[in-house]
């Protein structure tokens, strides 16, 4: 193992946070021209609904029944300093985006009312119609694909709360997130250079976290063709995230012996349940290297027909590093490897800690993904428009290379993890039928989609990690999913101040392909594991499963201001490959982590918004319950002592959100050009029944 780095890196105190499915609180002010949130030239509002416009992909249906918040590009300009995409949901109501440093890739989970940075699988993000959301897991390392949208490059982005509309699958059961990127009208170029500095003080360190940012982006239109032309580099270092620790008590060290190296740069502290523990190292210390590079072409074959298409690659190599604590008495620093083996013996304030690998973590990765997509779409407004779309992201190349030495005789030793061939392809027919045009009663939306992601997981060990190609099989994870959908909803105007949207999706899964293997060393047969080819082998037989999705909404125009809705829904959000397939499998040869067998989870999802608008000022507040059954949480399998995925019984939350903005009004009065965007969000979440765990029935999650 190359030298640990000096800790010039400060240790960083775990502060409380309290959970977004608590209580969550945002505000955003600015000054500037006059703006409000609701505006927006791609939608309007009509009796409550939203109505969706414009000739450029995206997700959305035409007439949207519940809660939706909009920004637009000019106003994230104005007033957010977006360093990427997420930062454009940062004063969003009820959204929580886990970025942990900028450029952070590989944990920036979106949460929403009732999921927390867990569930990745619970929400849906969206690009031009292309799905970013990585659905092949669910957890923090199934973020949504960040990188591959730029601040520079967005034209407006919508939120989509609840599983309301019949066009998406379950997963939107938390919030629908559609960014639509710039198309140019004429000729454009635009170039941003960007810095951040992060300083930290803490524990008696000085240090400083930088980011540096550069974008380029141009674009025209001739006749009936534009195009657009983004790039852009992110070079980052962030802060560590974790920390070798030992607890201060007798019970964890032992009394010294000899062989110990003395050292000094412990330092003490409590950990979150108020035990005297001592910090030795920082690591999971990431630097980060991306590089966007993004094309779009459109192409209108007639005023009313649009043909377009998306390109969009994505680099990123990444590092995360280890720094001791520790000195000796010369001032050298202190790890594992000092003494030459994997583990080192040293005496902390008069006991005795070992040492490990463990303590030390490093990794370095490389990716290089792609996403293509191709739209048809008429834009007439007339009786009947349609959409035909179809779309894929690959991996392409996404090697994770981590230090993990097991013997002495390779030092260096570790695991190549490769993930090329994994990545999910979309299709999908959608239409709108206005029987009596835009001014009548019923706008349908219809439509059909399919939905393929693929897992392929090859992880080798190397006598090398950072140099080395893979020598020997240590696991492997494959399986397929598809969901092949149908639905149809209506929009009906009844009255001037009545509509009603009333909507059912219609949804078909399979599962298979799947496969969990690894490496063994025994030398008797035992359950899937051969001693003859070395390596334990579970092939999960193939599964399928077909739900329906009612949905119904309601609203009512009180009087020009005042607008009152209530909608209701179901969501089925079936399992990921990773959390049928990717795994291990325990010395009896059973899987573990992973399960074959999950049920879907089940949601039935309300609201209540009350909604007041007047020139220059929106106030809603929203009542919402979620009751889920089957909910896929990952917990302790006492069966196999291992954490696993597993179906909890049922989970309830209620809550209650607040959303505020003002531009132009009253706030002029305070300061020409002020705006002013607020929210709150409480919610009270509740394990109901958790079969799979008996010690937790009644337990809270998130709850003082």
């Amino acid at each position: 193992m190359p030298p640990i780095r000096p800790p010039i890196r400060p240790p960083i105190r775990p502060s409380f946070r309290p959970p977004l499915n608590v209580f969550a609180l945002a505000i955003s002010c600015l000054t500037g021209a006059p703006q409000a949130q609701t505006a927006d030239t791609a939608s309007s509002r009509a009796a409550g609904v939203v109505i969706i416009q414009g000739s450029q992909p995206s997700s959305l249906p035409s007439r949207i029944p519940t809660t939706v918040e909009s920004i637009t590009g000019e106003q994230i300009d104005r007033s957010i300093n977006a360093t990427d995409s997420e930062d454009a949901l940062k004063y969003l109501p009820s959204l929580l985006v886990r970025k942990r440093y900028i450029g952070d890739y590989n944990h920036a989970v979106l949460s929403t009312r009732a999921s927390g940075t867990g569930n990745s699988a619970r929400s849906l993000v969206y690009a031009d119609g292309v799905l970013l959301s990585n659905l092949l897991g669910n957890g923090a390392a199934f973020t949504p694909r960040w990188g591959m949208v730029t601040p520079a490059e967005i034209d407006r982005v919508d939120v989509l709360y609840g599983p309301f509309s019949a066009a998406y699958p379950g997963n939107s059961v938390g919030a629908v997130v559609d960014y639509v990127t710039r198309m140019p009208q004429q000729f454009e170029a635009h170039g941003k250079l960007g810095f951040s500095r992060q300083p930290s003080a803490m524990y008696g360190r000085q240090d400083h976290f930088d980011a540096w940012q550069t974008s380029a982006s141009l674009g025209d239109r001739a006749g009936a063709f534009n195009w657009w032309l983004d790039i852009n580099r992110l070079d980052s270092h962030g802060q560590p995230q974790t920390f070798a620790t030992r607890l201060a008590s007798a019970s964890t060290g032992t009394a010294l012996r000899g062989g110990e190296i003395t050292v000094s740069g412990a330092v003490p502290g409590l950990n979150r349940s108020n035990q005297n523990w001592q910090l030795l190292a920082s690591s999971t210390e990431y630097s980060t290297l991306q590089d966007h590079l993004k094309a779009r072409l459109a192409w209108d074959l007639t005023p009313e027909l649009r043909a377009s298409y998306l390109g969009g690659w994505w680099r990123n190599q990444a590092s995360g590093v280890s720094a001791s604590w520790l000195r000796d008495a010369a001032g050298q620093p202190v790890d594992n490897t000092s003494g030459g083996g994997l583990t080192q013996p040293v005496a902390v304030a008069g006991q005795r800690y070992a040492l490990a690998a463990s303590d030390f973590p490093q990794t370095a990765e490389t990716s290089a993904h792609q996403m293509h997509a191709l739209n048809l779409k008429s834009h007439g407004r007339g009786a009947f428009d349609w959409a035909l779309a179809a779309s894929l992201y690959d991996y392409g190349r996404d090697q994770q290379r981590a230090y993990a030495p097991t013997r002495a005789a390779q030092p260096q030793a570790g695991r190549i993890t490769d993930l090329a061939g994994t990545g999910w392809q979309t299709l999908a027919a959608k239409g709108v039928w206005r029987p009596a045009g835009e001014a009548g009663a019923h706008t349908v939306d219809a439509g059909l989609s399919q939905d393929t992601f693929t897992l392929r997981s090859q992880v080798a060990s190397s006598p090398d990690w950072q140099r080395d190609t893979a020598t020997a099989f240590a696991a492997r994870f494959e399986g397929q999913t598809r969901l092949q959908s149908a639905y149809a909803q209506d929009a009906w105007r009844l009255h001037p101040d009545w509509t009603v949207v009333l909507g059912l999706r219609a949804e078909h899964w399979t599962a298979w392909g799947g496969l969990t293997e690894s490496a063994y060393s025994g030398t008797a047969d035992r359950g899937s594991c051969s001693a003859a080819s070395q390596r334990c082998t579970l092939g999960h037989p193939g599964r399928s499963a077909s739900k329906g999705s009612p949905k119904a909404a309601l609203s009512y125009a009180v009087d020009d201001d005042w607008v009152l809705k209530a909608s209701t829904g179901r969501a089925v959000r079936f399992p990921t490959v990773s959390e049928l397939y990717q795994g291990g499998i325990n010395a009896l040869g059973q899987a573990i982590n992973n399960n074959p067998d999950l049920r879907p989870e089940k949601s039935w999802t309300s609201e209540l918004s009350a909604e007041w608008t007047v020139p220059g000022a929106r106030v809603r507040g929203t009542l919402f319950h979620e009751d889920t059954r089957d909910a896929l949480y990952a917990q302790l399998n006492s069966a196999t002592n291992a954490n696993t995925v597993q179906n909890v019984d049922r989970i309830r939350t209620s809550g209650l959100e607040l959303a505020v903005s003002a531009a132009g009004g009253w706030t002029d009065h305070l300061l020409q050009g002020l705006s002013l965007q607020a929210s709150l969000t409480l919610a009270d979440s509740k394990i109901v029944a958790n079969t799979g765990y008996v010690a937790t029935p009644g337990d809270t999650v998130g709850k003082w």
